[in-house]
Order: structure tokens, then C-alpha cells, then sequence
């Protein structure tokens, strides 16, 4: 482990650690975006789809008028066409069949039961509207509760239940929690959300007559596994699926699974040998786009007379929606819910059981952070609850029951194994940026507003890049390997990368190019990536959890570096002189004061061979290599953040102040795109806080189907966040680099709600359930009995 935190590394103007712009950013801010709605193609047909409006029914009759003819197709349709399964390997998995369309019952209000297609996507919605449907409806299960209560009428009927998994942990938890002398418990609820990229669901598919191929072009950040999946479940060799990730306009990880649309417009694209094109709207998505986040924990801490942690009982059960989804399944969720709820906490009695129950509601989603937000709010809010009953500062029980320097690395309850960091450094350093201190005085005096003055802070890891063995033991149908990268010198002394990875907002084109400015030293203008499209890129599972800098980057690296012999050679004939005596620097081979440069070095190889030496290498100077970390159980980011909130007990509003973010990404290849997926993360992480919710009727309708009911931050919501950096390089991977794409949504529900909790401290409310909304901080108060009109004094209140 580096024993620094602050990096003294000096980067190099272009390479790893440069604070430079994205590349990518300028075609987007021109306009010049390549996004699969702005395309176009001879004799282009887009596609509707009618929906259910019922969460959950028997489809009894579907009656087409004479008109819709041949526009118009239903399961029947598509015999060629097999469901989409999950399956997985967790011994008490159920597998649930997905139907491109719905057929025999709906599972959820949205779900496609008809796909219609005409020149323009009014006409074929004008044709949906001739599709007649009769429903016998069934009983419907919108919470855990009565879903688990079911003895018939399963949501999949050839289940003995409603419950899609079960997953249990113990390790001494009888022994530890047997000599607890506080024992605090606490009921926790994160509320559904969606995800909200800018672009939904977006594909076209096509049938190229020249190389007999299916061609797919979908928004999606996993291009390999998608052309996986088509081949599956449409029976076509894979070799005749290419599928291209042009531009996308976002993720989050509602685009790294096989959708039913994409299946359906590839059916088409298969069977009519004619292009065809489906574009999400906002309405559809909110209303059957996949959900996600939507947690309940029972939690019990077991703890000494100053709060440390001895032991955790927890029991989290998911509301997994209505479908399994492919590849990942629910037993992602259900699995990293189990593996990170201890978080970056050194307790040795842990036990936790977790269930996924099946709803009709849409299918539970990966979503950014996938189950550590939820992890990491119930346990700091736990940890606040203790800190309460011990009387000390919540910050203060927190660095007792951090992971300790001299620990590292180290190996937690459940097996995770925490390569590097300072964790309690990261903590004292957030508590200083955000001047603790000071903000007890400004509470003590009071706000001339009346307002409430509360300060939260969190601390959590973010399990990144994480491999075979991670995602065997959670029994997914595909399992990531070693992810290839190819890299090729241009006769002229340029540079092209190939990933299998694909972008949707991480800037890869830049800081993949800065891995190689690192090495070959060739200028990043003059370095092109090339990616998303299985055609030309080698294989990677694809862009999730935080894996492809440390994965594909790596690759890159590793590829570069077994250039540089090569290169080196041809450089070192070229100035007549030894192997031994040349280096590679800035681009050109250099031997004392003479040098020859990249493209001099390139141009011998590819256009006038007659230079080079009778024993280069003719593999010559394209190289493709796997890369996978030493160990891959996975690099562990982690971070500290606080913040400082005004609540007003009169109208419910929260102010954000202030928030600060320590957070340890290992070597930043670039510190300037670290900062912008923080923020970018935090933004969302704010959402899931205090605005974000898919709240649903007892028949299953959604009631938030438009921007007007789904409530999400924007510019003014979000403040100005402060970041430190240390860097604590991993000792497993290529820099001591560590992923972080998905740490800044983790911890901000956890520190605005310990934030809140602290202002009302005195008010005998206590808030656990997101997201916290001025309405639901008023009924808290006044189901307390607690007038707004004075600062009271701390009695028995409330848990809300």
C-alpha cells in the first residue's frame, strides 16, 4: 500500500493524471452527436408498442381490425422468437420466461402486447389503437407484503411462490452478538425510482444483404453481450449479429440488458429483411421502463458501551418487479446487498439473510451503484442511531468502527477483500472541509429564518472491476473474463485503440487515449478509440460497475507496453545504436542527444521496410492482449462525504449548504472526468434523497408518469460540491487505479438524511424512508405532536 494520500505523482501534460478536456465533448457541444434518433435510412420504419394497462390479468382476446393487417404482430407472431430467460445457479432461484410480448397474462401496466409499425411513429401508434384486448384481471401484488403472502395466483404461475430468491450469511453471530451491551435496531425503506437517462430505449436493426448479417444498432453499454443474447433468443449464430453502440445518452445501467423491445425490433429487422426503428419515449419510460432501488431492511446493531460494532443482524428483502432480467438477473441485486452491507466497517459477527420477491411491477434493474446505495444508507443511518444511544457524534462512533490503515489490506466479514486505503483519514479530512466545529456554533445561535441547522456525513467503498469469481458466486448466466484490447500504430505515426467496452458518459475516448500518451507518447489528438461495435472491437462483457477503466484501461496498458520493445528496436536501427541504449520518450526513440520520431519509426515498418533490421518483430506494431486484474475479486474505491442542510419546520424544505467529497479512486487518470462522474453521481444521488419516487396505486397504475410527477433535482437543487482527492494506489491493478463511475450515488441519501436527522434531533423525529419530501417531514412532525412554532425540547418522537 502507498502510504501517501495526497499524490505527489507528476503527471505528464497529456498522460495519466492530466487535467485535461474531453475530446468527445466537442462534437456533442457542436451538435455532431451520432444518436440512433438521428438517423436515417431508405425505407426506415418505426415501431409502437401497444401496452397493458393492467398490472396484472389473463389476456383472454385479442381482436385486430382488418386495417392494422400485416402492421401489426403478437406473440403468436413470432414463433421463432424464444423468451427471455435468466437463468442462475443460486440454489433457491426462480426463473422467470420474459416474453418478447406478453402473452396467456400480463405481469405489469406497460408491459408490450402488441408492436405495430408504420412509416412514422404517430402512424403506428394510430395502429396500435385498432389492437382490441379483453383481460381477465387477476389478483395484483404491488408490495413485498402481499406478495409473500400469496398462496395462488402467482405473478409466474408455475412458482411454489412469489419469491425470486434467497440468499443467507452467518459468521459468529451468536458468539459476538451475545456480548453486545447496546443493541439499537431500525426499519429502513428506500422508495422505486427510475432511472431517467436522457435517451431511452433506442434501437434499429436491419438485415445487410452483402455479408448475410443482422445489424443492430442500440443504445446499449454492453454491444457483445446484447449480440449474445439476440443469438440466444432469436436462434441466430453469432456470426450473423453485429451490433453497433453508437453515441448514447446515458445509462446508469438501465442499457446493459437484453430489453424486449431490442428482441422485437431484431425479430423484425430478421424476418422482413427491411430496417426498423424504436425510440423510447419519456411516458413509456417512466411507466414500464424498468425499475430499481426499492429496498426494506430490518437491521439490529450490536455494539459495545462506546458503539463499536460487535455484530449485524439484517434482513433486506427487494421488490424484484415482475422479470429476472438477462444477463444479469435479480440475484445481482440480491447478492451485492448481502456482500456490502457491512461497507467499510471492521465488525466480525455478521448475519443477513436477503430476498428478492416477485411484483407486477416492471423487472428490478442494475442502476448506478447497484444495491450499495441501499447498503450504504441503512447502515449509516444505523450508525447514527447508535451514536444517539451512546451519546457521542455520529463521526465519532464511525472512526472507531472503520477499517484502520494498519489493517490493510483486508479481508471483512463477508469476504471482501480491501486492498488499500485510510479510510478514518478520509473521514477527519471531510469533517475538516466542512468545519465541524463551526457548524455546532451556527447551530447553537440559531438561523434568523428559524431554519434548522443539521450536519450528516457517510462513509462507504464501492466494490469496483470486480470479476469471474464475484459474478460465479452470484450465479449470472454470463460471467466477465479477461476484457482484450487491440492497439495499432498508423504509418504516419498515429495511434487507434479498440475496447469492447462502450462510453455512455465516462469519456473514454480521452482517458483511454491518455494510457497511451502515458507509454507510447504519442499526442492524445492523434490517438482514436474505437469502440461499440462487435464488428471491429475485441470481446468485453461490456461498461458496468465501474470496471472498464480498470479492466479495458488496463488492457490498453498492457498492450502499449508490449509495443514498446518493438518500437524500440526499429527506432534503436534506425540511429545505429543498441537496443540497450535507446528509451522511448515523448513519442520518439531517443539515444543521448539523438532521436527519431513515432511516425519515422512507423513509416519504416509499414512503408519503406527496406530500413528495418534483419530480426524485427513481424508481428510488427499492432498487438491485441486480455487483461484482467492480479486479483478479481475486485478494486476498492472509497470515499467520505458530509454535508450541511437548513431544514424549515414550517414548509418542510431542505436546503443543501453545503457537501464535501473525499474520495480515494487510487491513480486518477484524469482528474477533471473523476470530478465530473462525482458530481454527476451525487446529482442523482440528491434525487434518490429527496425528490426521487415511483409511487403506485393497490392495482398496480403507476402515478408518476409524466416529469410533472416524477420529480427529479435540476441545476438549483444541486450545490456546489467540494472535492479532495486521495490517491492510495491499488496494488492490483494497471497505475493503482480504481474504479469510481458509480460512487458519488451511493452516500447521498445516507449524509442528507443524517443531516436532517441531526436538525430535527430535537424535534423526537427520525426519518428512514426516502425520499424525504417536504410533506412527508410535515406529517412527521405533526404525528409527533411537535408545534413548529418553537425549538423544543428531545422527547420521545417519531421514526418516519
Amino acid at each position: 500500500m502507498t502510504d501517501s494520500h495526497h499524490s505527489t505523482f507528476t503527471a505528464k501534460p497529456q498522460g495519466v493524471g492530466a487535467r485535461i478536456p474531453r475530446k468527445e465533448d466537442a462534437r456533442h457541444l457542436h451538435g455532431k452527436g451520432n444518436f440512433i434518433g438521428n438517423m436515417s435510412m431508405p425505407g426506415l420504419s418505426e415501431v409502437a408498442f401497444l401496452r397493458s394497462p393492467l398490472a396484472h390479468a389473463r389476456i383472454t382476446r385479442v381482436k385486430v381490425s382488418p386495417e392494422a393487417e400485416g402492421h401489426v404482430f403478437l406473440r403468436s407472431s413470432m414463433p421463432d422468437a424464444k423468451d427471455i430467460v435468466a437463468n442462475s445457479t443460486l440454489p433457491t432461484y426462480q426463473a422467470s420466461g420474459q416474453p418478447p410480448l406478453a402473452h396467456d397474462k400480463v405481469r405489469f401496466v406497460g408491459e408490450p402486447v402488441a408492436m405495430t409499425f408504420a412509416a412514422t411513429r404517430a402512424e403506428a401508434e394510430d395502429l396500435a389503437e385498432l389492437v382490441d384486448v379483453d383481460y381477465d384481471e387477476l389478483p395484483v401484488y404491488v408490495d413485498i407484503e402481499g406478495a409473500e403472502a400469496a398462496t395462488e395466483n402467482f405473478v409466474h404461475d408455475h412458482w411454489k411462490d412469489n419469491v425470486f430468491v434467497t440468499l443467507n450469511a452467518n459468521t459468529n453471530f451468536d458468539e459476538l452478538s451475545a456480548k453486545a451491551e447496546v443493541v439499537v435496531k431500525r426499519e429502513i425503506d428506500l422508495s422505486r425510482q427510475c432511472m431517467l437517462p436522457m435517451e431511452g430505449i433506442a434501437v434499429l436493426a436491419y438485415w445487410d444483404n452483402q455479408v448475410n448479417q443482422l445489424v443492430i444498432y442500440t443504445a446499449t453499454q454492453v454491444p457483445h453481450l446484447i449480440r449474445t443474447g439476440l443469438s440466444e433468443f432469436l436462434d441466430l449464430p453469432q456470426e450473423q449479429i453485429r451490433v453497433i453502440s453508437p453515441d448514447v445518452g446515458g445509462g446508469f445501467g438501465y442499457k446493459c440488458i437484453l430489453q424486449q423491445e431490442e428482441l422485437c425490433v431484431a425479430w423484425l429487422a430478421k424476418t422482413y429483411k427491411r430496417p426498423f426503428r424504436y425510440l423510447e419515449d419519456r411516458r413509456e419510460h417512466l411507466i414500464a421502463g424498468a425499475n430499481t432501488r426499492e429496498h426494506h431492511y430490518e437491521m439490529t446493531a450490536y455494539a459495545d458501551k462506546q458503539g463499536k460494532l460487535l455484530a449485524l443482524d439484517a434482513k433486506v428483502t427487494i421488490n424484484g418487479g415482475a422479470y429476472s432480467v438477462w444477463p444479469f438477473t435479480v440475484g445481482l441485486e440480491t447478492g451485492q446487498a448481502l456482500g456490502n452491507l457491512p461497507g467499510p466497517y471492521a465488525f466480525r459477527g455478521y448475519r443477513c439473510q436477503t430476498r428478492c420477491v416477485a411484483t407486477n411491477k416492471p423487472g428490478f434493474l442494475p442502476y448506478r451503484g447497484v444495491a450499495r446505495t441501499g447498503v450504504c444508507f441503512a447502515i449509516e443511518l444505523l450508525l447514527d442511531a447508535v451514536a444517539r444511544e451512546v451519546g457521542r457524534e455520529a463521526w465519532e462512533v464511525r472512526l472507531d468502527n472503520l477499517v484502520q490503515p494498519e489493517q490493510m489490506p483486508y479481508v471483512n466479514v463477508t469476504n471482501k477483500h480491501l486492498d488499500s486505503g485510510d479510510y478514518p483519514a478520509s473521514l477527519r479530512r471531510a469533517l475538516e472541509m466542512i468545519d465541524v466545529n463551526a457548524v455546532r456554533e451556527r447551530q447553537q445561535r440559531g438561523e434568523p429564518d428559524g431554519r434548522l441547522i443539521g450536519l450528516g456525513v457517510a462513509t462507504y467503498t464501492e466494490q469496483s472491476a470486480h470479476g469471474t469469481s464475484v459474478f460465479a458466486a452470484w450465479g449470472t448466466p454470463v460471467i466477465p473474463g479477461f476484457d482484450q484490447a487491440a492497439v495499432k500504430l498508423t504509418p504516419d505515426g498515429g495511434a487507434e485503440l479498440r475496447v469492447g467496452v462502450h462510453s455512455h458518459g465516462q469519456g473514454m475516448e480521452t482517458t483511454f487515449a491518455q494510457i497511451a500518451n502515458e507509454i507510447l507518447g504519442i499526442d492524445v489528438n492523434r490517438i482514436r478509440l474505437v469502440h461499440g461495435d462487435t464488428g471491429q472491437t475485441p470481446y468485453s462483457s461490456g461498461t458496468y460497475a465501474s470496471r472498464s477503466l480498470v479492466m479495458s484501461g488496463g488492457a490498453v496498458s498492457t498492450a502499449c507496453k508490449q509495443l514498446v520493445p518493438r518500437i524500440k528496436k526499429i527506432g534503436a536501427h534506425l540511429l545505429e545504436a543498441s537496443v540497450d541504449d535507446v528509451v522511448l520518450e515523448d513519442g520518439f526513440v531517443k539515444a543521448g542527444d539523438r532521436q527519431v520520431p513515432m511516425s519515422q519509426i512507423c513509416n519504416a515498418w509499414y512503408v519503406n521496410p527496406q530500413h528495418l533490421p534483419a530480426d524485427v518483430d513481424p508481428a510488427g506494431l499492432e498487438i491485441s492482449v486480455g487483461y484482467r486484474p492480479k486479483v478479481d475479486t475486485g478494486s476498492f474505491t472509497y470515499c467520505s462525504q458530509a454535508a450541511v442542510v437548513a431544514v424549515d419546520p414550517n414548509t418542510g424544505a431542505i436546503e443543501i449548504l453545503d457537501y464535501v467529497v473525499v474520495e480515494d479512486c487510487g491513480r486518477m487518470i484524469n482528474p477533471l472526468v473523476v470530478e465530473g462522474q462525482t458530481i454527476g453521481g451525487i446529482a442523482q444521488g440528491i434525487g434518490t434523497a429527496l425528490y426521487e419516487e415511483m409511487p403506485y396505486d393497490d392495482q398496480g397504475q403507476p402515478l408518476a408518469s409524466t416529469l410533472a410527477d416524477y420529480i427529479m433535482p435540476g441545476a438549483t437543487e444541486v450545490p456546489n460540491i467540494r472535492i479532495d482527492h486521495f490517491e492510495t494506489l491499488s496494488p492490483h491493478t494497471e497505475f493503482g487505479a480504481k474504479g469510481m463511475g458509480e460512487g458519488g450515488a451511493i452516500a447521498p441519501p445516507a449524509v442528507i438524511f443524517g443531516a436532517v436527522n441531526d436538525a430535527l434531533k430535537d424535534y423526537g423525529v427520525e426519518f428512514t424512508r426516502t425520499p424525504l419530501s417536504p410533506h412527508r417531514l410535515l406529517d412527521a412532525l405533526a404525528d409527533a405532536g411537535r408545534s413548529t412554532e418553537s425549538r423544543p425540547n428531545a422527547t420521545a418522537g417519531a421514526t418516519v
